[in-house]
């Protein structure tokens, strides 16, 4: 590749971001360290700012260089799009990178992306599982799905479902602690949760028609709902999960839904995110339609 020309220079900028360092962005793109400074440096001089903080050990990027890298990332998928729908004579194809978390990932995720790629077998699918929330439009990843209410933003977003929330525990753990009957009771046990910001710090009921929220408190906080999951069946406490995460270990009996004549029936939206417009690649828009299409399937499937 020409890496003289401004995409060729915005190649070497996104690759060194990627990689933190010169060295190792030189070899994955077969240059040495000196012609992938020079050209860093060439780049800094047209735009008339640093992009780049260099040491001895790490490179950062100045928040000039975070704005160039998103602008870069989201230039070079316009041309891989571009040059593939020309050569695929409008098959999608390309690699596309998914985000979900660890237990939605592998529970609803991975069977649809194994059907999906039966249909659609000239896009590759890179698939990332994490309770960490990626940055899309710094070019993370192409969709993300997201659970609960989003916050506004320029990213497209689409419903593909929703669950509901239920309190469980692990038949050994009530054994030993008792079963709480009334949501006061809680105040008495070891109430795993959630650490993450959006996550609300109480646990919310409805008695008699009415909602109040009860603050708990226990051993563990986690990012995961598919840790929690696993901590309460092995008896570590109680914890207020998606249902979806412990729907097989209920029906085996592994764990034991509690208060539920206080639950307050809360559901949380499940959306898929992306970056929409003119600019969205035909293998965002065939994924999303394809998880929407599932999603009615489903749907249907329970009325």
């Amino acid at each position: 590749m020409d890496f003289n020309g401004r995409s060729g220079e915005m190649e070497v900028f996104a690759r060194v971001a990627q990689a933190g360092s010169l060295s190792a962005a030189a070899r994955a793109l077969g240059l040495t360290p000196s012609a992938v400074s020079r050209i860093i440096a060439r780049t800094e001089q047209r735009i008339g700012t640093r992009l780049l903080l260099r040491t001895t050990r790490s490179i950062t990027l100045t928040a000039e260089g975070e704005a160039y890298l998103r602008g870069a990332r989201r230039i070079l998928a316009d041309m891989d799009e571009v040059e593939e729908a020309i050569a695929s004579q409008g098959v999608p194809r390309g690699r596309l990178r998914v985000s979900a978390s660890l237990a939605h990932g592998r529970l609803a995720i991975v069977p649809l992306v194994a059907a999906f790629t039966a249909r659609y077998p000239e896009i590759l699918v890179d698939l990332t599982l994490g309770d960490e929330v990626v940055d899309i439009l710094a070019g993370q990843a192409d969709v993300a799905v997201r659970f609960g209410y989003l916050p506004d933003s320029p990213l497209s977003a689409r419903n593909i479902g929703e669950t509901g929330q239920v309190i469980v525990a692990s038949p050994a753990y009530l054994e030993r602690h008792g079963t709480p009957r009334e949501p006061e009771d809680l105040a008495a046990h070891n109430c795993l949760r959630f650490n993450f910001r959006r996550a609300a710090p109480d646990w919310p009921f409805r008695r008699d028609g009415r909602d109040f929220s009860l603050k708990v408190s226990g051993s563990v906080a986690c990012s995961s709902g598919e840790a929690l999951a696993q901590m309460v069946r092995l008896g570590a406490g109680i914890a207020r999960i998606g249902a979806f995460t412990v729907v097989d270990e209920i029906e085996r009996g592994e764990l034991v839904p509690l208060l539920e004549d206080f639950n307050p029936g809360d559901r949380e939206p499940i959306h898929a995110v992306f970056v929409g417009g003119s600019t969205m690649t035909a293998r965002v828009r065939v994924f999303v339609d394809f998880l929407l299409e599932h999603h009615a399937i489903r749907t249907a499937a329970r009325r």
